[in-house]
């Protein structure tokens, strides 16, 4: 069998080979157009009362932007570092997912400040997973379990 036809046997395979129903013509092809871009005025920007964390690549914020969780602690001195990597580096991502991971660790403590337990089955959705999906769960937890006694083997190995 050629690599062709085991190709076009892919379902949605070509859908986008007809140039006259080409629904991204309008955005790609603009080799035509004589427009300097843009045909829309930019609507007014939106204020913020608190610290935006802005791409180093952007010299302008986005129209509208997300103020619910500003950044503070730990977690947000991980994120303003962040920002001083581009996009295109690893360096960037890798630091906002620790800062998201401390960040939940954050939020731990401070829940127990205010006198509540955090209920991690509950604000993991185990329950859900549990009810809905519960081979899938089944075999993350197996995962999981094997995962820590490989640590703690590998703990004990190295402390010998």
């Amino acid at each position: 069998m050629s690599m062709t036809t085991a190709v076009e046997r892919i379902p949605g395979w070509g859908v986008d080979a007809d140039p006259d129903n080409d629904p991204t013509w309008p955005m790609r092809d603009q080799s035509r157009d004589d427009s300097p871009g843009a045909n829309w005025t930019r609507p007014p920007l939106q204020t913020s009362d608190v610290e935006i964390l802005q791409s180093n690549e952007h010299v302008r914020r986005p129209a509208v932007f997300g103020t619910s969780t500003p950044p503070r602690g730990l977690s947000g001195s991980i994120r303003r570092y962040a920002f001083r990597y581009s996009e295109s580096q690893w360096m960037h991502w890798l630091l906002l997912m620790a800062a998201d991971r401390i960040n939940v660790m954050e939020g731990v403590v401070q829940d127990l400040r205010r006198g509540r337990v955090p209920n991690p089955i509950e604000e993991m959705g185990l329950k859900g997973s549990w009810k809905y999906d519960r081979d899938n769960t089944v075999k993350t937890a197996a995962v999981a379990a094997g995962a820590v006694v490989l640590t703690v083997l590998l703990v004990r190995a190295l402390r010998r």
